[in-house]
Formats: C-alpha cells, structure tokens, sequence
C-alpha cells in the first residue's frame, strides 16, 4: 500500500466520519436549504518546492444542506481555469508551468463555530476533476486529459449577522497529479426557502 493510497483512505474515512457521525449537535446559524456561490483568484502549483504556479480564475456554487447549526453538508460543482506564468521563462530554461482547466464536482463536509458576525470555518471532503492538468517542474511531468479524484479542504470565515458572507481559501489535492489547485474566493448564500 502506497503512502498516496492510505492517505486518501485517511481522509475518506474521516469524510465519512463527519458527514454521518457529527450530525447531532450545533454550526450552521441556521438549519436548512441554501445555495451558496463563490468566486475568486484561482491558482494551480506543484508538489514540488518550485516556484512554478499557474493562476486563473475559479467559481463554485453550492447546494446547503445544514444539518445542525454547526455542520452542513455541502454537494458542489465548480470550475477552476489557471494559465502559466509566462513571464519567468528565460532563455536558457524549460517553460515549466502547472495548469488546471478542470470541471470539479464532488461533496465537502463543513464545521462551522457558531458565533455571530465573524463564524471560522473548516471543510473537508472528496471529488473530481474532469478537464486537462499539466504539471511541467524539473522534478515532474505529467501531462493528462480526462478525470481524476481530487481532496477538497478549505478554511475561512463566514461574515455578516445571518453569516451569509464568506471569505474562503480553498484547495484542491490532485494526488496522482503531483499538483494542486486552489483560489482565495468570495461567496454569498442566499436561502432556498425563506
């Protein structure tokens, strides 16, 4: 068993764990159905400890489902497009870039502290990335066309007296890819029912 294998066991365990097992107390400042959108500076960069990154735009919508106040669980599809950085190439080196232009779906779950106006949060799910990757480093190339699972985590904060506001860094682990994607983003949540 490879170390990239049980690591992604990990974290599905986990995921599985939050989403069935932490549904009885209270981080959502509400319960119910809502939609959220965000949107915001998207970036894609290896593995490796090179300064090579790719950046772009990112969006993501949402459906809400807060099962208590505290945890939601949250399907999602979004799409991150990154290009290189063409300005860092010299004449004497490689156009190394890491690029994503990928369709992502897949489900997180949220834990949220619960406290008015300012309410940090954390998210952690599993997914796909259906699109093309590209990761050119001096230590990595690989190329593909198609989809491959990816591990969403995000941190931010939810604002404003309903917590309708979020401010959120959020990323994307393509493991099998040796790179990842990620965005600082800004989101609104607009109830379904109200």
């Amino acid at each position: 068993m490879t170390k990239s294998t049980l690591t992604y066991r990990t974290l599905f365990t986990l995921t599985i764990f939050f989403l069935f097992f932490f549904n009885f107390a209270n981080g959502q400042i509400k319960k119910g159905e809502f939609i959220n959108i965000s949107i915001g500076f998207g970036i894609s960069a290896s593995y490796d400890e090179d300064d090579i990154i790719g950046t772009g735009f990112y969006a993501q919508g949402e459906y809400v489902y807060g099962l208590t106040t505290w945890f939601s669980a949250r399907p999602y599809a979004g799409l991150l497009l990154t290009s290189a950085d063409n300005n860092k190439i010299t004449d004497n080196q490689p156009a190394y870039k890491v690029t994503t232009n990928a369709f992502l779906a897949g489900i997180k779950g949220r834990l949220i502290a619960p406290i008015p106006w300012v309410a940090p949060f954390f998210e952690i799910g599993v997914g796909a990335s259906a699109g093309s990757f590209e990761t050119f480093t001096p230590l990595t190339d690989i190329q593909k066309k198609g989809v491959v699972m990816h591990l969403p985590i995000s941190i931010g904060l939810a604002l404003g007296p309903k917590n309708n506001i979020e401010i959120e860094f959020t990323y994307y682990y393509h493991d099998s890819l040796q790179q990842f994607g990620g965005a600082s983003a800004f989101g609104i949540t607009f109830p379904i029912n109200d």
